[in-house]
């Protein structure tokens, strides 16, 4: 990812940063993990105050200060209990936005995803899903949500799709129908009142050295079904483990108590069409690996679905 550089935010944007944290920043990491293509940076001011910064204007990305915005409204708003970084404070200068929050000690979980560390992930996500989600924190429906998603298939033209590993363009072009379908009947599946993360990889989450996990990014939180965003995180599994045994997890683990018996495929199939039509496009300013790690999400998804339909 290209990462703007703390020197290249403006210095109104970053004498702002610094009021919020009481004093001038001496020294700032910038963390390359991610894939906003705005500045990230681990900062530390003069009297030893920490915080993690992310800032962008419509000239690094237009979608970006939105994001950031939305970002803002939903950490602020979250309920107690919610592992998730404080809002410290939030920045904005002319089409500038920066959020500053509380910089959490800690790192990613490692890949491939040891077991011990994803049931963690589990068991700190079926807690979230207990918290009872207030009705005033400014999150989207995640039927909404997704709805806008449940007709890419109908924008992927199954003749004329690149090839893809282990004949899976063949077998897209065989099933192209049943998939949109099932994509189009994923948005009834996923009604729920629990707060949904909604983008749950392994880079948007922190385990700190207790084994406590802190769930980071949230501008895209919506409320929904409690074992959502415990399904998408093992798409990210199997991203990096192509024989992660993921179907006894499902059976197992409690946090997917509940969900309907064909709901996964079909959730997976809304994001396999959502990743695969994006995969397509021409790469966005300053995200040239984005449209690669979309085309590599949407196989291991269509795989994990062929086998689960023809298991």
């Amino acid at each position: 990812m290209s990462r703007l550089q703390w020197s290249e935010i403006p210095a109104p944007v970053r004498a702002g940063i610094e009021d919020v944290l009481g004093g001038p920043v001496v020294e700032a990491r910038s963390q390359s993990g991610g894939y906003s293509p705005g500045s990230a940076d681990r900062v530390v001011t003069a009297a030893g105050r920490r915080a993690f910064v992310k800032a962008a204007g419509l000239s690094v990305n237009a979608e970006t200060p939105g994001i950031h915005r939305s970002e803002a409204a939903i950490t602020a708003a979250l309920p107690d209990g919610v592992p998730a970084p404080a809002l410290l404070g939030f920045v904005e200068h002319e089409d500038w936005v920066a959020l500053v929050l509380e910089d959490v000690e800690a790192r990613h979980p490692s890949t491939p995803w040891d077991p011990d560390e994803l049931h963690a992930v589990l068991d700190a996500l079926q807690v979230m899903a207990s918290v009872p989600l207030p009705p005033d924190v400014p999150v989207v429906e995640l039927p909404d949500a997704l709805a806008g998603h449940a007709d890419r298939w109908a924008r992927v033209d199954p003749s004329a799709l690149p090839a893809l590993p282990r004949g899976l363009d063949a077998w897209v072009r065989t099933h192209h129908d049943e998939l949109a379908d099932a994509a189009a009947r994923s948005v009834d599946d996923v009604r729920g009142d629990r707060l949904v993360h909604l983008d749950t990889r392994a880079d948007n989450i922190l385990l700190r050295d207790d084994g406590s996990v802190v769930f980071v990014d949230w501008p895209w939180g919506a409320r929904g079904a409690s074992w959502f965003d415990a399904l998408t995180l093992l798409v990210n599994v199997r991203y990096y483990d192509g024989d992660a045994e993921l179907d006894g997890l499902l059976a197992r683990h409690p946090v997917f108590r509940g969900m309907p018996a064909d709901a996964a495929t079909r959730v997976l199939a809304l994001f396999a069409g959502m990743f695969l039509e994006a995969s397509l496009r021409p790469d966005p300013p300053r995200m040239p690996t984005l449209r690669t790690f979309q085309r590599d999400q949407a196989v291991v998804t269509l795989d994990w679905i062929r086998e689960r339909w023809e298991g």
